[in-house]
């Protein structure tokens, strides 16, 4: 069984950084995919940006030029790199992994963007 575990998260200003992180442990494999969704109060969870070990990417048009995700495959850990920070990046961040179907979740962390 795969555990991932958050953190990172916190209170930041309109225009500011945050860096997440996202370890895997318990597993004996390195995920397929990692990367991480969001859900803000009153809306679904959504993608944000997923890193495929052969490089591919998947990033949500509302982040794009503003986050960047890279991966540690040797621990295996998956960061988020979030600048230029908005109000509506407010969410609650989850990491996610799959591997080849089987998909895990952590518990998330809390990003609160506002002055």
């Amino acid at each position: 069984q795969v555990q991932l575990v958050e953190s990172g998260g916190g209170l930041v200003q309109p225009g500011g950084s945050l860096r997440l992180s996202c370890a895997a442990s318990g597993s004996i494999f390195v995920p397929n995919v990692m990367g991480w969704y969001r859900q803000a109060p009153g809306k679904e969870r959504e993608l944000v940006l997923t890193l495929a070990t052969g490089g591919t990417t998947n990033v949500a048009d509302s982040v794009k030029g503003r986050f960047t995700i890279f991966r540690d495959y040797a621990k295996p850990t998956v960061y988020l790199q979030m600048n230029s920070l908005k109000p509506e990046d407010t969410a609650v961040y989850y990491c996610n992994a799959d591997h080849w179907g089987n998909n895990y979740w952590g518990k998330g962390t809390l990003v609160t963007v506002s002055s």
